[in-house]
C-alpha cells in the first residue's frame, strides 16, 4: 500500500489477478467496448445462508425498446443451494426470482443488476429470503408511508486479513483524528469509497452520502430516505457494489460489529425512521409511542439485529448495553436517539442504534413494522 493510504487499482492488479499486470487492464477494457449485438448482460444477485450477496450472469435477448428493463420482464433462474447452505444436496435447486433492477456500473448500458428473491421447488420462500415477509408487511402497513434512512458501516482490510494502512506490526495511533478525518494516515482507501459512491449514483441506489468513521479504516455510507421495501434493496444492492469495487482493488469487505478487539469502535448499522404522522406539526406523540413499543420487544429485536452484536453493545464506544434499553435526546450511548433538532421541533424521525452492520436490512425494517404497526397474519 503506498503512504498515503490510497489503493491503486494497478499496485493491486498483481494481487488480485495474477494472470494480468497492470499493462493488461487495456486489453481488458478492449473487450469490454466490444458490441453486445443487441443483447444485454444481467448480474442475477441473491443471499445466502450466511448473510452474503452472490451472483451469476445471464444473457437477455430481448431488450425493451426504452432500454428499462422492470423485474416481470426477467426470466427465473435457477443456483445450486447445496453449494450456498440454502438447500440440501438431494434437493437442491433454489429459484431466482427477480424482485429490483438496477443499471450496471460495471459493465455500463444495455446490462443490469437484478435483485432476486430466493424460492424453493415447491413454491415456499426460501428460509433466508427475508425480503418475502418484510414486502407483506411494508404493502400492509403503506398508509403510515414508512421512511427509513440506514448508515451501513464496515471495515476494510488487505489481502493479509489486516486493517487496510494499519502497521505490519502493531496498531496505528488511538482513535481521535480518523472520524471524518482528511489527509494521509488520518484516512485509508478513500478511492475505494469514491469509487462506490460513484457506482450507487450511477446504478440509481439512494446513497445519500459518505464519510469516515472513528477507527482506522472504518467507513460509513448512508442509503435514504427509502420508502418501504425500497429501504432493503437499495442497501442490499449498495452492499454488493461496495464487494465488487473493493474486489477490483484488491480490498476486502467487512461488516463484522467488532472487527478489531480491544479500544476501538465496532461497526453498525444505524437505522432512522418516520411515518408520515410523525413528520408532520405533533409528530412526537407518534415518536413516543413507536419508542414505548420498540422497548417492549426489545430482545426480540436483538435477535434480528445481527450476529456478533453482543461485542459491541457494551455501552462503550457510543453504544447502549445489549441487555437494557434505553432512550434519549442527542444521546448516541443509547438504544434509541432522538435528534435534538427534532426534540425542538416536535417532530421528525428517531434513530435506532442497536443494529449491527451485519445485519439484514429486510428483517430491521420488517420488525419495525410488526413492533410499530402489527404483523402481518
Amino acid at each position: 500500500m503506498a503512504e498515503s493510504t490510497v489503493v491503486s487499482y494497478t499496485e493491486n492488479v498483481s494481487t488480485t489477478r495474477p494472470h494480468m499486470p497492470a499493462e493488461g487492464i487495456d486489453e481488458l477494457m478492449k473487450y469490454m467496448k466490444l458490441d453486445q449485438k443487441g443483447n444485454a448482460m444481467a448480474e442475477y444477485i441473491w443471499i445466502d445462508a450466511n448473510g452474503h450477496v452472490r451472483s451469476k450472469s445471464k444473457t437477455i435477448t430481448k431488450v425493451p425498446k426504452d432500454g428499462v428493463f422492470k423485474p416481470e420482464d426477467l426470466p427465473e433462474w435457477n443456483f445450486d443451494g447445496s453449494s450456498t447452505e440454502q438447500a440440501p444436496g438431494d434437493n437442491s435447486d433454489v429459484y431466482l426470482r427477480p424482485a429490483a433492477v438496477f443499471p450496471d456500473p460495471m459493465r455500463g448500458v444495455p446490462n443490469i443488476l437484478v435483485l432476486a428473491e430466493c424460492w424453493n421447488a415447491d413454491g415456499t420462500p426460501n428460509k433466508y429470503n427475508h425480503r418475502h415477509e418484510c414486502n407483506k408487511l411494508m404493502k400492509i402497513h403503506a398508509e403510515h408511508e414508512p421512511w427509513f434512512g440506514l448508515e451501513q458501516e464496515y471495515t476494510l482490510f488487505d489481502m493479509e486479513d489486516r486493517p487496510y494502512g494499519w502497521p505490519k506490526n502493531g496498531f496505528p495511533a488511538p482513535q481521535g483524528p480518523y472520524y471524518c478525518g482528511v489527509g494521509a494516515g488520518r484516512v485509508m482507501c478513500r478511492d475505494i469509497v469514491d469509487a462506490h459512491y460513484k457506482a450507487c449514483l450511477y446504478a440509481g441506489i439512494k446513497i445519500s452520502g459518505t464519510n469516515a468513521e472513528v477507527m482506522p479504516a472504518q467507513w460509513e455510507f448512508q442509503v435514504g430516505p427509502c420508502e418501504g421495501i425500497e429501504m432493503g434493496d437499495h442497501l442490499w444492492m449498495a452492499r454488493f457494489l461496495l464487494h465488487r469495487v473493493a474486489e477490483e482493488f484488491g480490498a476486502k469487505i467487512s461488516v463484522q460489529p467488532k472487527p478489531i478487539p480491544g479500544d476501538w469502535n465496532g461497526a453498525g448499522l444505524h437505522t432512522n425512521y418516520s411515518s408520515k404522522e410523525m413528520r408532520v406539526e405533533g409528530g412526537m406523540k407518534y415518536i413516543e409511542a413507536a419508542i414505548k413499543k420498540l422497548e417492549g420487544r426489545h430482545m426480540e429485536h436483538i435477535a434480528v439485529y445481527g450476529e456478533g452484536n453482543d461485542l459491541r453493545l457494551t455501552g462503550r464506544h457510543e453504544t447502549g448495553s445489549i441487555d437494557q434499553f434505553s432512550s434519549g435526546v442527542a444521546n448516541r450511548g443509547a438504544s434509541i436517539r432522538i435528534p435534538r433538532e427534532v426534540a425542538h421541533k416536535g417532530y421528525g424521525y428517531f434513530e435506532d442504534r442497536r443494529p449491527a452492520s451485519n445485519a439484514d436490512p429486510y428483517e430491521i425494517t420488517g420488525i419495525f413494522m410488526e413492533t410499530i404497526y402489527g404483523s402481518a397474519k
